[in-house]
């Protein structure tokens, strides 16, 4: 992806400011974000990358905690939430300083989206 268009949003922000909240709040700033800007590019694939990421990890740990048992899910659970976090700030960062970091798999589902 060489997306170039980071400058200001339909919002008023400067695209790297607007990258970086549609990750503040997971895939909910993510979504709105989405249905809210609609022209910048390098905003929407940034907030689509972090409803398929955040949506998806929040799906993960839904089913974990309903199908497996107490001490599995809690350990699995726990894994998840860490390296959430360490994604989570990662994304932010990445947003933040203009680069077109694509996540394996959610960022191609994320480009084909936007």
């Amino acid at each position: 992806m060489d997306i170039k268009e980071k400058g200001t949003t339909s919002l008023g922000l400067s695209g790297n400011v607007a990258a970086l909240l549609s990750y503040l709040g997971g895939f909910v700033t993510g979504g709105i974000f989405l249905l809210l800007e609609k022209e910048n590019k390098y905003v929407r694939f940034h907030a689509m990358q972090s409803v398929v990421v955040f949506g998806g990890l929040f799906i993960i740990n839904l089913a974990i905690g309903l199908i497996l048992p107490f001490g599995v899910k809690n350990l699995l659970s726990t894994l998840i939430g860490f390296l959430s976090v360490v994604l989570w700030v990662v994304l932010m960062v990445k947003g933040y300083q203009g680069e077109d970091f694509k996540v394996p798999v959610a960022g191609d589902v994320a480009e084909k989206h936007i």
